[in-house]
């Protein structure tokens, strides 16, 4: 062994290594080397609270629900109110009805939308989300029954770590029943918006119903006692695209749920009538409740996070811990990112007017185009067979086949025209009776006399007219054909 090796090794230093040079290992961040994206989701028990917010997300989520729930069932006109009629192509809402043809106006509709969350999004952040969304309202409704049926959060968590008994089973038994009933009367209201509602119970109830019919009430039963049950916060943090482009939306004036770490901070716990200066502390007193009430899991005090979906139960868990301290509310409440870094917040900036202004001149150009909408549509299918016949006599004969739909929700006679630069005599009835929303195939046949001496081909136009409403006319273009020169 050599002096240098010897003297390397007696100093500790290994070999080859240079005694002056630091060394250098490989870190990996706690957060990044524990991560794991195939973890086991973990059950969140969340924790009822009542408050301010709480009772909005009352008013604003049962009427949405009891509105989906009844809305099948009432009747117009001798007539569903809402009914998408596939089978026949017919879309009833209230008193109008719409055809394929009127499927531009759900683009409209779709695009409205669109636009009005948006709008609700840039001002007020993911309300949708945690008021209104049918997700949110169902899966409020079976935290509710499963509250009543195992108790309290601290009760349900010592139920699922028990043992299985008689009781646990029963309580299991009840909680996945009711889950299923509403699952189940949410899957055949759903199918009675496609299949008359009145029809389908009494089919449903004498075993007489038609087998598409109970598949799509089997699905619809199932995915919403899987999304309401057991995903959950799942559709929302990963299968709900709007938590991810929602920041796209943002900007520092739209109000959040936000934590104010500057009176929070430092967090800890004292006694209730102990004021913050008094002990060192913040206003938090890191009693944990705003995480147990949050259907998310997740902290607001870390910041704003996409999980939040702005139910403002921390809010209202948050303020009632406030109020028992004798602290000012608002510790976690409704604000934006320039309020909390102490600048003047604008409520009405460019991009929110253009969302408004947006949703305003759509909601105008809609409701006018369902007004101006035509109730009568015409088609003209010309004879395949031939462009013209002609007799003996010389006349030019064309046929063709009028397809005629009355597009209103009532019985309506028509009289049937036709505008040309010559003279034409209409072959067949020229008055006929429509019933509502039927489509009847009227065979015409026009006739050009033969002194009239026209050759080639020349415009012509079909006008049906509603004999009950001299304004109610739909024309529809068509040619007609003589022999050439």
């Amino acid at each position: 062994m050599s002096a240098e090796s010897a003297g390397s090794q007696s100093s500790g230093n290994p070999v080859g290594v240079d005694p002056d040079r630091i060394p250098v290992e490989e870190f990996v961040p706690a957060e990044v080397a524990e991560l794991d994206l195939y973890q086991k989701r973990e059950k969140i028990y969340t924790r009822k609270i009542e408050g301010f917010f709480q009772r909005i997300r009352t008013l604003t989520g049962w009427p949405l629900l009891m509105g989906y729930f009844l809305l099948p069932w009432l009747q117009w006109d001798d007539r569903q109110a809402v009914l998408f009629d596939l089978p026949a192509r017919q879309f009833h809402v209230l008193g109008i009805t719409f055809w394929p043809q009127d499927l531009s106006m759900l683009a409209w509709v779709l695009i409205i939308a669109a636009f009005m969350l948006f709008a609700v999004t840039n001002f007020a952040g993911r309300v949708w989300c945690g008021f209104s969304c049918p997700q949110t309202v169902w899966t409020s409704i079976f935290m509710w029954i499963e509250q009543k049926v195992e108790g309290s959060r601290n009760q349900r968590i010592k139920l699922d770590a028990a043992p299985y008994t008689a009781s646990k089973f029963a309580k299991k038994f009840v909680k996945h029943s009711m889950w299923l009933a509403v699952a189940f009367y949410t899957g055949f209201t759903f199918v009675g918006y496609f299949t008359p509602i009145l029809d389908l119970s009494y089919d449903f109830f004498t075993l007489s119903v038609n087998l598409w019919a109970v598949f799509w009430i089997g699905f619809f039963t199932l995915a919403t006692y899987g999304n309401a049950g057991y995903l959950r916060e799942q559709v929302c943090l990963y299968m709900c695209p709007y938590a991810r482009f929602q920041s796209a939306m943002f900007d520092p004036n739209t109000l959040i749920i936000s934590y104010d770490p500057k009176r929070g901070e430092q967090r800890g716990s004292r006694k209730r009538n102990e004021k913050s200066a008094d002990v060192g502390l913040g206003d938090c007193i890191d009693c944990q409740l705003c995480v147990q009430v949050c259907p998310t899991g997740i902290d607001i005090r870390d910041g704003l996070q996409y999980q939040c979906i702005g139910c403002a139960l921390c809010v209202d868990a948050c303020d009632s811990v406030m109020e028992k301290m004798d602290y000012p509310k608002g510790l976690i409440s409704y604000t934006t990112e320039n309020a909390l870094n102490g600048q003047p917040s604008q409520i009405f900036r460019p991009r929110l007017l253009a969302y408004i202004l947006a949703v305003v001149v759509m909601c105008g150009l809609l409701a006018y185009r369902i007004i101006d909408r035509e109730t009568i549509e015409v088609s003209v299918l010309r004879d395949r067979q031939a462009l013209y016949y002609q007799n003996e006599q010389g006349a030019i004969d064309n046929r063709f086949t009028l397809k005629v739909a009355n597009k209103t929700q009532a019985n309506h006679r028509y009289q049937l025209s036709v505008s040309a630069p010559y003279p034409v005599d209409i072959i067949g009835s020229v008055e006929f009776q429509i019933l509502s929303g039927e489509v009847v195939d009227i065979p015409i046949t026009l006739r050009l006399n033969a002194q009239q001496q026209v050759h080639g081909s020349f415009n012509i136009e079909f006008r049906a007219q509603r004999l009950d409403a001299e304004n109610d006319i739909v024309s529809h273009e068509s040619r007609f054909f003589a022999p050439a020169e």
